[in-house]
């Protein structure tokens, strides 16, 4: 077995997801103790520069598949690249991250190799060589811990929920000849949404709930700007139809990290507290002073979001 353990990793514009670099650091911290050989593979179009930065976080060996059809995703032409990989090199655990690409490829590759696959992982461990998954299931009302069957044991890994820690490798760069299929997708148009930062990677994240009362969130927009982050939201906000389920925070939206997490109106249900606990630091601003919230923020101001949040605007506008 040439490659215990291998990781796909989401590379876009020529850089990588901070879910990559968690999922290549909890692949290194499997491999060490299976004592075993973590690869990583690569697929873009001219990606190979950005290929080196994956020996910073313990990658034995890097496999490069580059081509111009594979500047954008493609699941029919990205799996069965994969596909090949995994059947000549015969990984005993293959790990993704769970975003919405990846899990495309996870659940597609499962199928074709025949092989266990665990969705939205939030802790992997080893029992010998079988991996065992914790994940949550029936809408985050059940946490679970399941065995995987068969070879490979593939886990798509929830982003945000890993420690990303770097391990310096003197990291082999492989580059793969890419035998591309035909696609069943034809690209027609490209239409980038509204250039933001994705909730998962911004550094600063302002969450609003409930309190805000309605959708108008641009109290918190004006704040998020000033700040340099995006504008999260409950899923009670979603749900009400204020903001959309990409800015849905919590454990059936996204997992957030952020150094400041400023939770406006939002009282504090143990589903968003599970998408926001590992913040760098919480700042809560809720009228209630008994919300729930307060006992995980490291600042809590009692008061009212509206007169509170313009406040601090005008602070850092000054």
């Amino acid at each position: 077995m040439s490659d215990g353990i291998l990781v796909v990793t989401e590379c876009a514009d020529n850089r990588f997801r901070k879910s990559t670099y968690e999922v290549v650091s909890e692949g290194r911290r499997l491999s060490d103790q299976l004592n075993t050989s973590l690869t990583v593979v690569v697929l873009g179009s001219d990606v190979l520069s950005a290929a080196a930065e994956l020996k910073h976080y313990g990658a034995d060996r890097v496999l490069v598949c580059e081509a111009p059809e594979l500047a954008d995703f493609d699941s029919d032409r990205f799996t069965p690249i994969l596909f090949d990989i995994v059947t000549a090199r015969q990984p005993k655990i293959v790990l993704f991250s769970a975003s919405i690409r990846d899990k495309q490829l996870a659940t597609r590759l499962a199928a074709k190799l025949h092989a266990g696959l665990a969705m939205e992982c939030t802790g992997l461990a080893l029992e010998g060589e079988n991996l065992i998954a914790t994940r949550s299931m029936y809408g985050s009302k059940l946490i679970a811990k399941v065995a995987l069957a068969g070879t490979p044991q593939i886990a798509a890994l929830r982003p945000n929920v890993f420690p990303a820690a770097a391990v310096e490798k003197a990291s082999e760069i492989e580059r793969i000849q890419v035998k591309l299929v035909p696609s069943r997708i034809r690209l027609i148009e490209k239409r980038q949404s509204v250039a933001k930062l994705d909730l998962t990677e911004s550094d600063v994240v302002v969450s609003g709930g409930r309190g805000l009362g309605g959708a108008d969130f641009s109290v918190l927009e004006t704040l998020a700007g000033l700040l340099g982050g995006v504008v999260g939201a409950t899923r009670s906000a979603v749900d009400e139809g204020w903001r959309p389920h990409a800015d849905q925070v919590g454990q059936t939206g996204k997992v957030v990290s952020p150094k400041l997490y400023l939770a406006c109106g939002i009282s504090g249900a143990i589903q968003h507290i599970a998408g926001m606990s590992s913040s760098g630091c919480i700042v809560a601003i809720n009228k209630d002073s008994d919300a729930p919230i307060f006992r995980y923020a490291d600042y809590g101001i009692v008061g009212n979001l509206f007169e509170l949040v313009p406040a601090i605007v005008k602070q850092i506008q000054k």
